[in-house]
């Protein structure tokens, strides 16, 4: 017979503990105990029983038979996108991402689209609260069987009595406000958090239901909670966006069942996240082609390349030290390509504030659009407008050089299908002089 008991654990160096220390007297770290909860074996089942002599079955690699996933899909192309085509059997996803950035809303107009029951397991909000959001995105809910209950136990419990067939898919919003009679933390903890996680995952890998497990965020933008349970789910979504603007982009870091580094792009709407299936448009339509310090750049997210507009503006600085600000741009990589076009394109910015913007809300995570930057602040400078049929894109080094980047084909294929017939890429230019006298020649 077995049974469990509950001991802490230093996180640092897994030293144990039957009481929580202040400091681990292994390590010297502060507050590094973690509550668990830990299996006794009794005698009769130890190492020496009749199982200790028994070897583990070994498989080639090459004889087991490879099989499609089957997968069911949520009829949300740019959720599906994410998931690599749709929920698997069993398949635990973790979603975070900040509050009010819409994690709850897209999660109820997914459950609103299967035909069998979805069990919503609403611990932050009240069953009345996930009513009104309901109401306010038109959904009627016949399908959504909302479990008010925050006791991992008896939500299992609750589980048991419901038939395996009729589920299709199991929804914890969130995992830091369920906990365990098991335990004495309290929600949100890192005992709890990991305990109650390993629990549903065991349930939902038996009965072949895939769940969501939505997840809070810490204060830097990472996951909060235990770092192992980023390793136990399957697949790892976030959502993010600009509160400014109305764009909301889902990205996965981690699918054990599909490709990573997927995006898919929703617009905030009165009726709940609208798919965008077509971002470049978008991000374009509002773009003055007369204007001076504009150029259009490709940056992929994830598969998908994406066209959108880089702002730049420039003017006299009435102070000593010029400014150089960026929104949805790195600001070090600014000051980076400011000291390449003084330096290696002799333009002279030393007393010029230099303001760089992504339009969109975009955020810029990739030297790609280097040299589409570079191209908008000498527009801006000198008042030249570049030719609205340009793309532009590509890396830019310290010498001056325009490096390659990857998925160059995709782009200029992306760029040429939405009617852009002069694509500035390290395909057609070595640096970026010869990219200013490309861009603003008079052909």
């Amino acid at each position: 017979m077995s049974k469990e008991k509950a001991i802490y654990i230093c996180e640092n160096c897994s030293f144990e503990s039957p009481k929580w220390l202040g400091q681990c007297p292994e390590c010297l770290k502060w507050n590094s105990f973690v509550e668990t909860l830990s299996r006794v074996t009794s005698s009769n089942n130890s190492k020496l029983g009749k199982n200790f002599n028994t070897p583990a079955s070994v498989i080639a690699l090459n004889a087991i038979k490879s099989k499609e996933t089957a997968r069911t899909s949520t009829k949300l192309a740019e959720f599906d996108r994410v998931l690599g085509g749709g929920f698997v059997q069993g398949q635990v996803v973790l979603l975070s991402g900040e509050p009010g950035i819409g994690k709850s809303t897209v999660l109820l107009q997914v459950a609103s689209l299967f035909e069998n029951s979805v069990i919503y397991v609403c611990g932050e909000e009240s069953p009345e609260q996930v009513r009104l959001r309901a109401l306010r995105l038109g959904i009627s809910g016949q399908n959504i069987q909302l479990v008010n209950e925050t006791d991992v136990d008896k939500i299992l419990l609750t589980l048991n009595t419901l038939s395996k067939k009729t589920i299709a898919l199991i929804i914890v919003d969130s995992i830091q406000t369920l906990t365990t009679l098991d335990l004495t933390g309290g929600s949100g903890s890192v005992g709890q958090v990991r305990e109650c996680a390993q629990r549903l995952i065991s349930y939902v890998k038996a009965v072949g239901v895939p769940l969501v497990l939505v997840g809070h965020i810490t204060k830097d933008g990472t996951i909060a909670g235990p770092k192992v349970l980023e390793h136990m789910v399957d697949t790892l979504l976030y959502i993010d966006g600009d509160n400014d603007h109305f764009f909301r982009f889902l990205r996965t870091s981690k699918n054990r069942f599909g490709p990573v580094s997927e995006v898919g792009i929703f617009e905030m709407a009165e009726g709940g996240l609208k798919e965008v299936l077509n971002p470049s448009d978008i991000f374009l339509e509002e773009r003055l082609k007369s204007a001076p310090g504009s150029c259009v750049t490709v940056i992929m997210e994830g598969y998908r390349p994406i066209l959108f507009e880089v702002q730049a503006l420039t003017s006299r600085s009435n102070f000593g030290y010029p400014k150089r600000t960026s929104s949805g741009f790195n600001a070090n990589r600014l000051s980076v390509l400011v000291a390449v076009l003084e330096k290696r394109c002799n333009l002279q910015l030393s007393d010029q504030d230099v303001y760089v913007n992504v339009a969109g809300g975009i955020k810029v995570n990739e030297y790609s659009c280097d040299l589409a930057v570079c191209l908008a602040i000498y527009s801006s400078v000198t008042g030249k407008v570049i030719n609205p049929k340009i793309a532009a894109f590509g890396e830019v080094g310290l010498s001056g050089e325009v490096r390659k980047v990857p998925f160059m084909e995709a782009r200029v294929k992306e760029a040429k299908k939405l009617g852009f017939s002069k694509i500035i890429s390290p395909l057609e230019v070595r640096s970026v002089k010869n990219a200013l006298d490309l861009a603003f020649s008079k052909e």
